[in-house]
């Protein structure tokens, strides 16, 4: 057999960069389609602490960005899970107190919009 006419071997880092996009960390699993995976910590963070109402306040806990919990927030309030208290400041509703006591299965609730 001739040696010229095998591959090289492969280059290691290239190995471990393939490997690390197809067994990357799995996507954390959501509790219905239109949820991602800082919802349900955001909720029970609001949950929690009574004086955190705003999605700075979720940044500063380390959950996630602020403008991102602000839009996290504004998508669980189209669903009911949160209540807008005024711009910019949320409390947990009824059915998401329902939710986080995993007494409500958040893929029956419906947008607002």
């Amino acid at each position: 057999m001739d040696d010229s006419t095998t591959d090289p071997d492969p280059d290691p880092e290239a190995e471990a960069e393939a490997d690390a996009q197809t067994d990357g960390e799995p996507e954390a699993e959501t509790d219905a389609e239109w949820m991602e995976p800082a919802d349900r910590p955001i909720l029970e963070l609001l949950h929690s602490e009574e004086d955190i109402f705003e999605p700075n306040q979720i940044d500063e806990e380390g959950l996630c960005p602020a403008n991102y919990a602000a839009y996290r927030c504004r998508e669980m309030t189209k669903y009911g899970l949160l209540e807008k208290i005024m711009p910019g400041f949320y409390e947990v509703s009824d059915l998401g107190e329902r939710y986080l006591a995993d007494d409500l299965d958040p893929s029956d609730l419906e947008s607002d919009n």
